[in-house]
């Protein structure tokens, strides 16, 4: 059901969403792709991938490589699809994070950004992407924060108001997921982008 509620929304913003959200969108990824520092060769899942902007930016300095972007919405696929249908090394299908449409241990990096507060199962996503994980391959998780004062806020608003919205976690719920889920955190810190945002970020590896 939850993640009906999800699809139904983001199919409905999905013209619309690259301009409204466009400078959360930029700040977010920049930082992300920074962070990540993904290797060239690498083959990429990007989870919850919307309409394909990490992978937009991933491809700025190697366009040959290799990505996987899955989303629940088709409506945001289809965007994704039309912004890249040039670069037939990336691949866009539609799934859940719970079901991932992948076999297993064929990625080497699998990332997701400012979805994970929209998952009703967490430890099942994280099962599902362990799955896909080759070994010794490296998770990376953008979300917001509920360490922050206005995180938490929102939390409670969004509660109320969004029917989409599940939760937001504090770093150390976050990192207590990752860690029931058999992830050794590599690296991972806490930041603000503007007066709203404020984030978490965790690298981690498959036990």
């Amino acid at each position: 059901m939850a993640e009906s509620i999800v699809q139904q929304q983001y199919d409905r913003l999905a013209k619309i969403y690259d301009r409204r959200w466009r400078d959360y969108v930029t700040d977010t990824l920049v930082f992300l792709k920074q962070w990540a520092k993904i290797p060239p060769e690498a083959a990429v899942l990007d989870v919850a991938c919307g309409t394909g902007e990490f992978e937009r930016l991933l491809l700025q300095e190697h366009p040959d490589r290799q990505i996987v972007g899955i989303d629940i919405s088709a409506e945001m696929l289809a965007v994704a699809q039309n912004k890249l249908q040039h670069h037939f090394n990336v691949t866009f299908r539609q799934g859940s994070a719970t079901a991932i449409p992948s076999a297993d241990e064929c990625f080497d990096v699998v990332v997701c950004a400012s979805s994970f507060h929209y998952f009703d199962r967490p430890l099942d996503a994280l099962a599902e992407m362990k799955r896909v994980l080759k070994p010794g391959g490296k998770l990376i998780i953008l979300d917001w924060c509920k360490d922050f004062l206005l995180c938490r806020f929102c939390d409670l608003v969004l509660k109320v108001f969004d029917s989409a919205h599940k939760q937001c976690y504090t770093q150390q719920e976050f990192h207590n997921f990752l860690s029931a889920s058999q992830f050794q955190i590599q690296a991972a810190t806490k930041l603000r982008l503007g007066l709203v945002w404020g984030l978490m970020v965790a690298t981690a590896t498959k036990n």
